[in-house]
């Protein structure tokens, strides 16, 4: 199993860093059991980003855009409330049976040095193979929030059982930044308090790219060569240009 480390810039940095490693040094993984059956290129890893508030949030390549981050952020991230065929949200999860977010803003608002502020998603219930009427278990792929306050700002680290880097990793990343500006905006109205956001740290076990994507990114990380700039590369110039 490869361990690979990347540091990034922003958010586009991080999801065109992560796919790259990926598709040069990525394990060939066979999935015989989960949501898609089939090869994958993954990795175990781990992702730092410096400036997670940069904008733009999302790369214009990536295949979503901010105004989808944005109704994921809120309504499957911050917010409780799940469609009638969906058996969680990472909110859901979040809000019930403990609501975690509000405890966590309350415990920040009285001590900022707390350390033990954790947002979990999994549930000890999600280890079984089958869930209820003998249908295919579909545990969360981000299984914990991590946070920190550190020379007042706020941290995130987060951990991915199982991630689309290609898919789901440019619009986990954007929401999961959006969820902390919202988080540090309410600690600091209510707390009085002058937060900012921090960095965010991402470990993954499986960050994987699926066979059905391999083409896709190929041409995103190995475009062919326009014509054109090819043709212009070959311009004769002065002598006295550099």
């Amino acid at each position: 199993m490869k361990h690979v480390k990347i540091s990034a810039f922003d958010l586009p940095d991080a999801w065109f860093k992560a796919l790259s490693h990926i598709w040069k040094e990525g394990d060939i993984f066979p999935v015989g059991f989960g949501s898609e059956e089939t090869e994958t290129k993954k990795l175990n890893l781990t992702i730092e980003i410096a400036q997670p508030d940069n904008r733009p949030l999302v790369s214009d390549k990536a295949p979503c855009d901010f105004k989808y981050v944005q109704g994921y952020a809120l309504e499957y991230l911050w917010c409780g409330q799940k469609q009638d065929e969906e058996t969680y949200t990472y909110g859901s999860r979040l809000n019930n049976p403990v609501n975690q977010i509000e405890e966590a803003v309350n415990r920040y608002i009285e001590e900022q040095r707390d350390r033990q502020v954790t947002m979990v998603i999994r549930l000890p219930t999600d280890i079984k193979k089958y869930g209820e009427n003998q249908k295919k278990s579909e545990p969360p792929c981000l299984s914990l929030i991590d946070t920190e306050i550190l020379d007042g700002k706020m941290h995130l680290t987060c951990y991915f059982r199982s991630w689309d880097a290609y898919a789901g990793l440019p619009a986990n990343i954007a929401g999961l930044q959006l969820f902390n500006e919202a988080f540090v905006n309410e600690i600091n109205e209510r707390g009085k308090l002058s937060l900012k956001t921090g960095k965010m740290i991402f470990h993954s076990k499986n960050c994987h790219i699926y066979q059905r994507q391999y083409q896709l990114v190929k041409e995103l990380l190995e475009p062919k060569p326009n014509p054109k700039n090819l043709s212009a590369s070959f311009t004769i110039r002065p002598k006295n240009e550099s």
